[in-house]
């Protein structure tokens, strides 16, 4: 499978926009990057699914997932569009299914739908979500997926289950991709979240730029493969990776003094590879090493330099 790229855009869940102080100049800052990507080499932009910003919650701009992923698709023309990943705590399942449709009508068929468990305890609560244990939530998740799959692939499907129900809904139209929009499965559990990739999705994200654990959860996906007769080749193993671009000799805080900007320094220094371009590639070739075929960047500070979007894209044109 061929490696593609792609790059998340400033939405300010990382503190991303936070020296942006217009609320539509940081919106439009988000589209820039948008916008700059479609017309360069990059297969894909995507968002986060999240309310508050990390690592602590501020008052600070965080542009809502969905409602950005159908604005970023009228202003683009040919980058896929993807949530890395939503949260399934946030939507009922039904409900995602039928804005995941129509966003991929939006974009003409340039959806990467992407579906996870969610995870940050302070958001679902200060939002009024139930949180609940890993279990619970998990079978919650692996319900959710079966419905968001029946939704896109049956005709007023059923399904009565324990924490979810459907009763024939209409969902037309189910999108422009076939057979379905693209179905993107974030998280590397091994008992529910890779068995659910080998049933359902057409991509995993896993691993985090590690390569052992992105070895680790791709011998975990392919017996899951294997023991439901799908074919673990035509599955994207996607990873992320968090870097800055700079030169040979430059000082890494120096460097990064704009983009660090309210952000404690340690964390920000500890959360990103800042390195050189051939570092990064190295970087890039050991994760395609271990599994991976396809890589997402975060790149902090492009909201202010979208120079950083262009040296990034030349690391990934050297994989083409």
């Amino acid at each position: 499978m061929t490696t593609r790229f792609g790059v998340f855009v400033p939405q300010g869940w990382k503190m991303d926009l936070a020296q942006i102080a217009d609320p539509i100049e940081q919106w439009e800052a988000m589209t820039d990057v948008a916008k700059r990507a479609d017309e360069q080499s990059w297969d894909s932009i995507w968002l986060f699914d999240h309310f508050h910003t990390v690592p602590e919650p501020s008052d600070n701009t965080t542009f809502e997932c969905w409602s950005a992923t159908a604005a970023l698709a009228r202003d683009t023309k040919r980058v896929n569009i993807g949530q890395m990943v939503g949260c399934n705590g946030y939507r009922n399942p039904s409900l995602y299914a039928k804005i995941a449709s129509t966003v991929d009508v939006a974009s003409h068929g340039r959806l990467y739908a992407g579906i996870g468990a969610g995870w940050y305890e302070h958001e679902w609560k200060a939002y009024g979500y139930e949180w609940t244990d890993v279990p619970q939530r998990m079978a919650a998740f692996r319900e959710a997926t079966e419905i968001i799959y029946k939704m896109w692939t049956e005709d007023k499907p059923v399904y009565d289950g324990k924490y979810y129900s459907i009763d024939a809904p209409i969902n037309e139209p189910k999108g422009v991709r076939k057979p379905h929009p693209s179905f993107w499965i974030g998280g590397g559990g091994p008992k529910v979240t890779l068995k659910l990739v080998a049933q359902y999705g057409d991509a995993a994200n896993i691993g985090g730029g590690n390569p052992e654990v992105i070895k680790e959860k791709c011998d975990i996906l392919r017996e899951h493969c294997r023991k439901v007769g799908r074919d673990y080749d035509e599955i994207i193993k996607s990873t992320g990776l968090n870097v800055f671009p700079i030169d040979k000799g430059d000082d890494p805080q120096k460097a990064t003094e704009k983009a660090v900007g309210p952000m404690n320094r340690e964390k920000f220094d500890n959360d990103n590879f800042i390195a050189t371009e051939d570092e990064i590639a190295d970087k890039v070739d050991a994760a395609l090493e271990a599994g991976a075929d396809y890589v997402i960047f975060y790149i902090p500070g492009v909201a202010y330099d979208l120079d950083l979007l262009e040296r990034v894209e030349n690391v990934a044109k050297r994989f083409a």
